[in-house]
């Protein structure tokens, strides 16, 4: 191999296209297009003239045979992101999937084992997010313990308005057996990540969740969720395509201080003078009439501090392509790695579970219960084929 990593691109739509301008503008400079890859001619051809001169396919096993790429990113529907990395790995290619990892545990567990039979190899996923200056920098504020214990979190992000027409694109959006989900799916996984990434995975879930709720689908379009982190530590997530003026809140409050994120672009970070439970056992009865009388002052047992980062379009993927290619090339450590696809993926069977059933799901789920469940929404639908 040389210094560039040669990718298959499979899949030529909105991210796959995206990709390819990324890298064809140098901003990727240890990746080349290898090969091209849909299954629409239209599309094919479209990129074809984008980037000449390169192999094209019709199919991503003609890829895989080619021998013009060493590693491949899919592009695809989130069913067939666990086939297509397995399929590259037990090919010896190197394996970028798009998130979700896939649209059930059963599924991305089978290819985090073939992963694990190919260490040789390099399998990520492309949570971009995680590229995000912003979420790293409070990554490193919640790991370091400087907020203490964390006792809550909470995340608004229902910035993913989406009008009738998004939705009647075509015949597998927003269906059990086409897309595997609505929101949850489809627009929230980041959130899904980034919330476990940042603040751990909670034990179990509680969900009501609104199926078409506002628009003619049948899958999820409202989502409120609870959830467990154990020792009475509690998070909430509330996420939404209907909500047209939108919100994106982020709150982490732990025993020493907060961290506030607005529209994932600005951090507030309040650090307390000493631990909450401290501050309260210092004050007697006579300082608490204070607080009511405006004579006791709370700032003085707190600082705060902004972040806020640039955050330039295409920054966040074309940094993770470039990590993906140093790991092949050199052994850097990987943003993303692949294996952590599974936990965003646990977390939405589990609130998928609990809106199905009106029970609390711990997030080490009924994968059987899940998996019929799922199959039983896509009978129903009639349109495709039930998933095992």
């Amino acid at each position: 191999m040389t210094d560039k990593v040669r990718l298959g691109i499979v899949g030529l739509g909105a991210q796959g296209s995206m990709y390819g301008r990324l890298i064809a503008d140098g901003r990727v400079p240890n990746i080349e297009i290898g090969a091209l890859c849909d299954s629409d001619p239209a599309a094919l051809a479209a990129a074809q003239e984008r980037h000449p001169g390169v192999p094209a396919h019709p199919d991503y096993a003609g890829v895989l045979s080619s021998g013009d790429v060493d590693a491949v990113v899919t592009c695809v529907p989130h069913f067939l992101h666990p086939e297509m990395g397995i399929a590259a790995l037990e090919a010896g290619v190197h394996a970028l999937v798009e998130k979700p990892a896939g649209v059930y545990t059963r599924q991305v567990a089978e290819l985090n084992a073939v992963a694990d039979k190919h260490p040789e190899l390099t399998f990520a996923i492309m949570f971009n997010q995680r590229n995000n200056p912003l979420y790293q920098a409070i990554k490193k504020i919640v790991d370091s313990g400087e907020l203490g214990a964390i006792r809550h979190t909470s995340w608004i992000i229902t910035t993913w308005w989406r009008p009738q027409g998004y939705y009647d694109q075509s015949a597998w959006r927003a269906t059990w057996g086409g897309e595997g989900g609505g929101v949850l799916v489809n627009q929230a996984p980041h959130q899904l990540d980034l919330w476990q990434w940042i603040c751990g995975r909670p034990q179990s879930v509680y969900a009501k969740l609104g199926f078409g709720f506002r628009r003619d689908i049948a899958v999820e379009d409202e989502v409120s969720v609870m959830v467990d982190y154990g020792g009475g530590a509690t998070g909430v997530l509330v996420t939404a395509t209907h909500d047209l003026a939108g919100t994106d809140r982020f709150e982490i409050l732990g025993d020493n201080g907060k961290i506030v994120v607005d529209g994932s672009k600005r951090a507030t970070v309040t650090r307390l003078s000493k631990p909450e439970r401290e501050i309260s056992d210092s004050i007697d009865a006579a300082g608490a009439k204070l607080l009511f009388s405006g004579g006791l002052k709370t700032d003085q047992y707190l600082s705060t501090e902004v972040l806020e980062f640039e955050s330039v379009w295409g920054g966040q993927h074309a940094g993770v392509l470039e990590n993906f290619a140093a790991n092949i090339l050199d052994g850097t450590p990987l943003i993303a790695p692949g294996a952590d696809g599974i936990h965003g993926v646990r977390l939405a069977n589990a609130i998928h579970l609990s809106g199905w059933t009106g029970q609390e799901i711990p997030l080490d789920l009924d994968e059987d219960l899940y998996l019929s469940e799922l199959n039983a929404r896509i009978r129903a639908e009639g349109s495709f084929p039930e998933r095992s």
